[in-house]
């Protein structure tokens, strides 16, 4: 079978035999295509968002106050943590950005971590989702003290049985 490389709309073409298969440059959206459109929800991307963010030592946690508050309601009903709690996307059709709200764990290095997760979440969204990341905004809401998981687990145990 014979190979080549051909220019194509800033892709390349790769022909082998008969059958050519574009492949696309990293970060350029190939969901519309003469053979239909591919959407993505924003919660899909918001979900891959919370994800790829989770995955950085030193994020503790998501979302304000008032959204962990409500989300410790939710809990105390029996309703699953939401993946997307503190993440918040706007998605078109070949770019998508992201505002994600996080508490931080004590010591870490704020302006560090905020790069590993806007570098861990473009990449998360590009490869999964095919979109162009223009912007993920970090927010640092809190920070997560040693001392708060300790008090946090004496509460919780029952005063009497």
């Amino acid at each position: 079978m014979a190979h080549s490389n051909t220019s194509a709309a800033g892709g390349v073409a790769v022909q082998e035999g008969r059958t050519a298969t574009r492949v696309r440059p990293h970060g350029e959206a190939n969901l519309v295509t003469e053979h239909g459109r591919t959407t993505i929800a924003d919660e899909v991307v918001a979900k891959i968002a919370g994800m790829a963010a989770r995955e950085i030592p030193g994020v503790h946690d998501f979302g304000t106050g008032a959204a962990r508050a409500f989300e410790a309601i939710k809990g105390r009903l029996g309703a699953e943590e939401s993946i997307t709690r503190g993440i918040e996307v706007e998605v078109g059709e070949r770019q998508a950005a992201a505002d994600i709200h996080l508490i931080v764990e004590y010591g870490t290095a704020i302006p560090d971590l905020a790069e590993a997760v806007r570098g861990n979440v473009t990449n998360a969204v590009e490869h999964m989702c095919g979109l162009e990341v223009t912007e993920v905004n970090v927010a640092v809401d809190d920070v997560h003290l040693p001392r708060q998981e300790a008090a946090t687990g004496t509460e919780a145990e029952p005063r009497v049985r």
